[in-house]
Protein backbone atom coordinates (compact mmCIF):
# COMPACT_ATOMS: atom_id res chain seq x y z
CA UNK A 1 0.00 0.00 0.00
CA UNK A 2 1.53 3.35 -1.09
CA UNK A 3 0.87 5.92 1.50
CA UNK A 4 2.00 9.52 -0.31
CA UNK A 5 -1.62 10.29 -1.40
CA UNK A 6 -3.26 8.99 1.96
CA UNK A 7 -0.55 11.85 3.79
CA UNK A 8 -0.65 13.84 1.37
CA UNK A 9 -4.33 14.53 2.48
CA UNK A 10 -3.95 14.22 5.84
CA UNK A 11 -0.97 16.21 6.33
CA UNK A 12 -3.17 18.89 4.64
CA UNK A 13 -5.77 18.55 7.36
CA UNK A 14 -2.86 18.64 9.92
CA UNK A 15 -1.22 21.75 8.68
CA UNK A 16 -4.15 23.78 8.98
CA UNK A 17 -4.77 22.80 12.69
CA UNK A 18 -0.52 23.26 13.19
CA UNK A 19 -0.89 26.41 11.47
CA UNK A 20 -3.60 27.27 13.96
CA UNK A 21 -1.48 26.89 16.74
CA UNK A 22 1.26 29.03 15.88
CA UNK A 23 -1.04 32.01 14.98
CA UNK A 24 -2.79 31.41 18.15
CA UNK A 25 0.17 31.52 20.28
CA UNK A 26 1.51 34.09 18.47
CA UNK A 27 -1.42 36.39 18.44
CA UNK A 28 -1.93 39.08 21.21
CA UNK A 29 -5.76 38.96 20.68
CA UNK A 30 -8.09 36.70 22.84
CA UNK A 31 -7.94 32.87 22.18
CA UNK A 32 -10.11 30.37 23.44
CA UNK A 33 -9.33 28.26 26.15
CA UNK A 34 -6.67 25.44 25.29
CA UNK A 35 -5.57 21.92 26.39
CA UNK A 36 -2.56 20.89 27.79
CA UNK A 37 0.91 22.06 26.35
CA UNK A 38 3.92 20.68 25.86
CA UNK A 39 5.33 22.62 29.08
CA UNK A 40 2.10 20.93 31.22
CA UNK A 41 0.76 24.26 31.48
CA UNK A 42 -2.81 25.42 30.68
CA UNK A 43 -2.90 29.08 28.95
CA UNK A 44 -6.19 30.74 29.25
CA UNK A 45 -6.76 33.84 27.09
CA UNK A 46 -10.15 33.92 27.08
CA UNK A 47 -11.76 37.24 27.64
CA UNK A 48 -14.70 38.67 29.88
CA UNK A 49 -16.99 37.90 27.23
CA UNK A 50 -16.06 34.68 25.85
CA UNK A 51 -15.53 33.20 29.22
CA UNK A 52 -18.77 31.75 29.35
CA UNK A 53 -19.47 30.54 25.66
CA UNK A 54 -19.79 26.64 25.40
CA UNK A 55 -16.42 25.05 23.84
CA UNK A 56 -16.61 23.80 20.02
CA UNK A 57 -14.52 21.45 18.43
CA UNK A 58 -13.03 24.08 16.38
CA UNK A 59 -11.94 26.11 19.32
CA UNK A 60 -10.33 23.17 20.96
CA UNK A 61 -6.56 21.35 19.76
CA UNK A 62 -4.79 19.11 21.38
CA UNK A 63 -0.68 18.96 21.82
CA UNK A 64 2.05 16.65 22.20
CA UNK A 65 4.13 16.67 25.46
CA UNK A 66 7.03 17.08 24.19
CA UNK A 67 10.05 19.55 24.97
CA UNK A 68 12.03 20.07 22.08
CA UNK A 69 14.61 22.28 23.85
CA UNK A 70 17.10 19.31 24.42
CA UNK A 71 16.74 17.46 20.38
CA UNK A 72 18.02 17.98 17.18
CA UNK A 73 16.20 15.94 13.83
CA UNK A 74 16.97 14.46 10.93
CA UNK A 75 15.22 14.71 7.74
CA UNK A 76 15.50 12.57 4.70
CA UNK A 77 16.49 15.58 2.52
CA UNK A 78 19.10 17.17 1.94
CA UNK A 79 22.78 15.48 2.82
CA UNK A 80 20.80 15.10 5.11
CA UNK A 81 18.93 18.14 6.92
CA UNK A 82 19.14 18.83 10.83
CA UNK A 83 17.07 21.12 12.78
CA UNK A 84 18.62 22.06 16.01
CA UNK A 85 17.48 23.90 18.91
CA UNK A 86 16.13 26.51 19.04
CA UNK A 87 14.96 26.44 15.52
CA UNK A 88 13.56 23.19 16.20
CA UNK A 89 11.07 24.88 18.60
CA UNK A 90 9.36 26.40 15.64
CA UNK A 91 8.77 23.53 13.78
CA UNK A 92 4.77 24.52 13.53
CA UNK A 93 5.83 27.19 11.27
CA UNK A 94 9.02 25.57 9.97
CA UNK A 95 8.54 25.25 6.23
CA UNK A 96 11.58 22.63 5.67
CA UNK A 97 10.04 20.49 8.84
CA UNK A 98 6.08 20.63 8.12
CA UNK A 99 6.12 17.79 5.70
CA UNK A 100 8.20 15.72 7.77
CA UNK A 101 7.29 16.91 11.47
CA UNK A 102 4.24 18.20 12.73
CA UNK A 103 1.24 18.55 15.06
CA UNK A 104 -1.97 16.28 15.04
CA UNK A 105 -4.14 18.44 16.69
CA UNK A 106 -6.66 15.94 17.00
CA UNK A 107 -4.98 13.22 18.98
CA UNK A 108 -2.18 15.19 20.40
CA UNK A 109 0.81 13.61 19.03
CA UNK A 110 3.49 15.07 16.97
CA UNK A 111 4.03 13.02 13.44
CA UNK A 112 7.26 11.65 12.12
CA UNK A 113 6.58 11.14 8.18
CA UNK A 114 9.44 9.96 6.24
CA UNK A 115 10.13 7.90 3.16
CA UNK A 116 13.49 6.76 1.07
CA UNK A 117 15.28 9.66 0.23
CA UNK A 118 18.68 11.08 2.01
CA UNK A 119 20.38 8.99 4.73
CA UNK A 120 23.52 9.90 6.93
CA UNK A 121 27.12 8.84 6.09
CA UNK A 122 27.13 5.75 8.18
CA UNK A 123 23.56 4.26 7.06
CA UNK A 124 20.97 3.36 4.12
CA UNK A 125 17.88 3.83 5.17
CA UNK A 126 16.41 7.46 5.78
CA UNK A 127 15.05 8.61 8.90
CA UNK A 128 12.87 11.30 10.28
CA UNK A 129 14.29 10.97 13.81
CA UNK A 130 15.10 13.11 16.90
CA UNK A 131 18.88 12.68 18.44
CA UNK A 132 19.28 13.63 21.72
CA UNK A 133 21.59 16.86 22.73
CA UNK A 134 22.22 16.95 26.18
CA UNK A 135 23.77 20.91 25.54
CA UNK A 136 21.60 22.54 22.94
CA UNK A 137 22.85 22.23 19.03
CA UNK A 138 25.63 20.52 20.34
CA UNK A 139 26.68 16.61 19.80
CA UNK A 140 29.50 17.05 21.94
CA UNK A 141 28.54 16.37 25.35
CA UNK A 142 26.65 12.92 26.08
CA UNK A 143 26.55 10.21 28.47
CA UNK A 144 28.00 6.62 29.88
CA UNK A 145 25.98 4.07 30.96
CA UNK A 146 27.74 4.50 34.33
CA UNK A 147 25.88 7.51 34.36
CA UNK A 148 22.80 6.43 33.46
CA UNK A 149 19.55 7.07 31.18
CA UNK A 150 16.29 7.17 31.05
CA UNK A 151 13.73 7.36 27.90
CA UNK A 152 9.92 7.09 27.76
CA UNK A 153 7.87 7.78 25.55
CA UNK A 154 3.76 7.15 24.21
CA UNK A 155 3.64 6.78 20.48
CA UNK A 156 1.92 4.39 17.38
CA UNK A 157 2.60 3.67 14.37
CA UNK A 158 -1.05 4.15 12.39
CA UNK A 159 0.38 4.04 8.56
CA UNK A 160 3.45 2.04 7.18
CA UNK A 161 3.73 0.31 3.82
CA UNK A 162 3.42 -2.75 2.40
CA UNK A 163 5.78 -4.45 0.31
CA UNK A 164 4.56 -6.51 -2.68
CA UNK A 165 4.15 -9.51 -0.73
CA UNK A 166 1.59 -7.51 1.40
CA UNK A 167 3.92 -7.83 4.36
CA UNK A 168 4.70 -4.51 6.19
CA UNK A 169 7.63 -2.54 6.13
CA UNK A 170 10.09 -2.26 9.33
CA UNK A 171 11.14 1.09 11.07
CA UNK A 172 13.03 1.88 13.91
CA UNK A 173 11.38 4.23 17.14
CA UNK A 174 13.89 4.26 19.98
CA UNK A 175 17.56 3.88 20.31
CA UNK A 176 20.57 3.95 22.20
CA UNK A 177 23.06 4.85 19.69
CA UNK A 178 27.34 4.82 21.13
CA UNK A 179 29.68 7.78 20.14
CA UNK A 180 33.49 7.97 20.30
CA UNK A 181 35.28 10.67 22.19
CA UNK A 182 37.29 13.10 20.04
CA UNK A 183 40.45 11.09 21.83
CA UNK A 184 39.00 7.66 21.24
CA UNK A 185 38.61 9.00 17.28
CA UNK A 186 42.01 10.13 16.86
CA UNK A 187 43.36 6.36 18.65
CA UNK A 188 41.90 4.35 16.13
CA UNK A 189 42.09 7.01 13.20
CA UNK A 190 38.62 7.46 12.45
CA UNK A 191 37.29 10.93 10.52
CA UNK A 192 33.97 10.60 12.66
CA UNK A 193 32.49 9.67 16.17
CA UNK A 194 30.78 7.39 14.77
CA UNK A 195 30.18 4.33 17.20
CA UNK A 196 27.62 1.50 17.02
CA UNK A 197 23.77 1.54 18.13
CA UNK A 198 24.21 -0.49 21.34
CA UNK A 199 20.04 -0.52 21.54
CA UNK A 200 17.50 -0.53 18.29
CA UNK A 201 13.65 -0.85 18.94
CA UNK A 202 11.70 -1.43 15.38
CA UNK A 203 7.89 -1.80 15.26
CA UNK A 204 8.13 -4.94 13.02
CA UNK A 205 5.00 -6.15 11.88
CA UNK A 206 3.01 -4.89 14.92
CA UNK A 207 4.94 -5.94 17.55
CA UNK A 208 7.49 -4.34 19.42
CA UNK A 209 11.46 -5.97 18.30
CA UNK A 210 14.20 -5.08 20.44
CA UNK A 211 18.17 -5.58 19.37
CA UNK A 212 21.22 -5.10 20.96
CA UNK A 213 24.89 -5.48 20.35
CA UNK A 214 27.37 -7.95 21.37
CA UNK A 215 30.93 -8.42 20.84
CA UNK A 216 32.45 -10.78 18.50
CA UNK A 217 35.55 -11.66 20.95
CA UNK A 218 35.30 -10.96 24.12
CA UNK A 219 38.97 -11.48 24.76
CA UNK A 220 39.92 -8.06 22.20
CA UNK A 221 41.99 -5.59 23.31
CA UNK A 222 40.69 -2.25 24.79
CA UNK A 223 41.73 -0.19 21.16
CA UNK A 224 40.35 -2.92 19.32
CA UNK A 225 36.87 -2.71 20.78
CA UNK A 226 36.29 0.64 19.85
CA UNK A 227 35.95 -0.20 15.78
CA UNK A 228 32.52 -0.98 14.90
CA UNK A 229 33.70 -3.86 13.24
CA UNK A 230 34.18 -5.71 16.43
CA UNK A 231 30.46 -5.50 17.34
CA UNK A 232 27.64 -7.77 15.74
CA UNK A 233 23.92 -7.94 16.50
CA UNK A 234 22.87 -10.25 19.26
CA UNK A 235 19.82 -12.39 18.68
CA UNK A 236 16.38 -10.17 19.08
CA UNK A 237 13.74 -9.99 21.12
CA UNK A 238 9.84 -9.63 20.23
CA UNK A 239 7.51 -9.04 22.95
CA UNK A 240 4.76 -11.19 22.50
CA UNK A 241 2.14 -8.64 23.12
CA UNK A 242 1.16 -7.24 19.88
CA UNK A 243 0.93 -2.94 19.46
CA UNK A 244 -0.42 -3.22 16.19
CA UNK A 245 -1.22 0.51 15.17
CA UNK A 246 -2.41 1.26 18.73
CA UNK A 247 -0.75 3.92 21.09
CA UNK A 248 1.63 2.18 23.42
CA UNK A 249 4.63 3.34 26.09
CA UNK A 250 8.08 2.25 25.42
CA UNK A 251 10.48 2.91 28.75
CA UNK A 252 14.36 2.23 28.39
CA UNK A 253 16.53 2.22 31.32
CA UNK A 254 20.24 2.11 30.59
CA UNK A 255 22.63 1.59 33.97
CA UNK A 256 25.85 0.59 34.11
CA UNK A 257 26.32 -3.00 32.32
CA UNK A 258 22.24 -3.53 31.85
CA UNK A 259 19.74 -2.14 29.86
CA UNK A 260 15.83 -2.56 30.21
CA UNK A 261 12.95 -2.03 27.99
CA UNK A 262 9.16 -1.91 29.28
CA UNK A 263 5.93 -2.06 27.02
CA UNK A 264 3.13 -0.76 28.37
CA UNK A 265 4.44 -0.56 31.84
CA UNK A 266 3.63 -4.41 32.22
CA UNK A 267 6.20 -6.86 30.06
CA UNK A 268 10.02 -6.36 30.45
CA UNK A 269 13.20 -7.44 28.56
CA UNK A 270 16.15 -6.91 30.42
CA UNK A 271 19.66 -7.36 28.74
CA UNK A 272 22.62 -7.70 31.89
CA UNK A 273 25.91 -9.12 30.69
CA UNK A 274 29.92 -8.88 30.14
CA UNK A 275 29.35 -7.64 26.70
CA UNK A 276 27.07 -4.25 28.42
CA UNK A 277 29.87 -4.18 30.59
CA UNK A 278 32.51 -3.38 28.06
CA UNK A 279 30.48 -1.26 26.05
CA UNK A 280 30.87 0.99 29.28
CA UNK A 281 34.02 2.62 27.13
CA UNK A 282 31.31 4.31 24.70
CA UNK A 283 29.55 7.47 25.10
CA UNK A 284 25.77 7.42 24.28
CA UNK A 285 22.62 9.52 23.75
CA UNK A 286 19.36 8.70 23.08
CA UNK A 287 17.18 8.54 19.84
CA UNK A 288 13.41 8.46 18.81
CA UNK A 289 10.93 8.91 15.75
CA UNK A 290 10.40 7.39 12.34
CA UNK A 291 14.07 5.17 10.74
CA UNK A 292 12.31 3.79 8.06
CA UNK A 293 13.57 0.58 6.84
CA UNK A 294 12.94 0.78 3.11
CA UNK A 295 14.53 1.57 -0.13
CA UNK A 296 12.06 0.73 -2.34
CA UNK A 297 10.08 4.03 -4.20
CA UNK A 298 6.79 5.19 -3.14
CA UNK A 299 7.14 3.58 0.21
CA UNK A 300 6.68 5.40 3.71
CA UNK A 301 5.93 5.47 7.27
CA UNK A 302 4.15 7.27 9.92
CA UNK A 303 4.72 7.30 13.72
CA UNK A 304 3.17 9.20 16.39
CA UNK A 305 4.95 9.98 19.67
CA UNK A 306 2.14 11.95 22.09
CA UNK A 307 4.55 12.11 25.15
CA UNK A 308 8.71 12.01 25.06
CA UNK A 309 10.68 12.53 28.41
CA UNK A 310 14.56 11.57 29.25
CA UNK A 311 16.04 11.33 32.77
CA UNK A 312 19.76 11.14 33.32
Amino acid sequence: MILTDLHSAVLSLFLVFGLAVASCESSSEAAPEKEQTVDETVIDDVGEDEENEPETPESTYLLPEINLSHWKVTLPIGRPDEVKPPEILDYATNEKLLPFMYNDSTDGSLVFYTYPGSSTPNSSYSRTELREQMVPGSNNTNWTFAQGGRMKGTLAVPAISEDENGKKYRTIIMQIHGRLTNEQRDLIGEDDNNAPPVLKIYWNDGKVRVHTKKLKDLDVSHEEMLHTSAWEDDEPYSFPQPVGTEKFSLEVIASEGRIEVILNNEESFVKEDVHLEKWGVFENYFKAGNYFISKDEGTSAMVKYFDLKVEH
